[in-house]
């Protein structure tokens, strides 16, 4: 019998992990509300685990044709839009909870803050000036 991590690891980073990144480039917006890194952390646990509830329902509720290698089941799945709206829905509710939730109010983003990048503006340019 395979170990637990043998199954686990496969399936969080492929497909799920890569759904979830996937539809989080695609939406901009589902980052910014979660940029800290304890949102980030929250934000992955729960957005993994219902993208693959939300992926064994629609397994579930469509019938999908016999398995003749050429792709994987969450790949046929995925043709349909109406599916990666669900899941895109899904994942964009999850970041919005997230984001809502008060625990994280106080959370730091991730990267540096205004000032920061003003000080590092400031300094390329002294930089690019005194190279020309």
């Amino acid at each position: 019998m395979a170990e637990l991590d043998e199954i686990w690891i496969p399936l969080v980073d492929e497909p799920i992990g890569s759904i979830v990144e996937e539809i989080q480039g695609e939406n901009p917006e589902i980052a910014k509300l979660v940029e800290s890194p304890h949102r980030i952390l929250a934000f992955r646990t729960f957005a993994y685990i219902r993208v693959g509830l939300l992926l064994g329902q629609l397994l579930f509720d469509n019938d999908l044709p016999p398995y003749d290698g050429s792709e994987t089941w969450v790949d046929a799945l995925l043709k349909d839009p109406a599916h990666h709206d669900a899941l895109m829905r899904e994942v964009r509710a999850v970041a919005e909870e997230i984001a809502a939730d008060p625990k994280y109010a106080e959370d730091d983003v991730l990267g540096p803050d205004p000032d920061a990048r003003e000080r590092f503006r400031e300094f390329a340019r002294r930089q690019l000036e005194r190279d020309r």
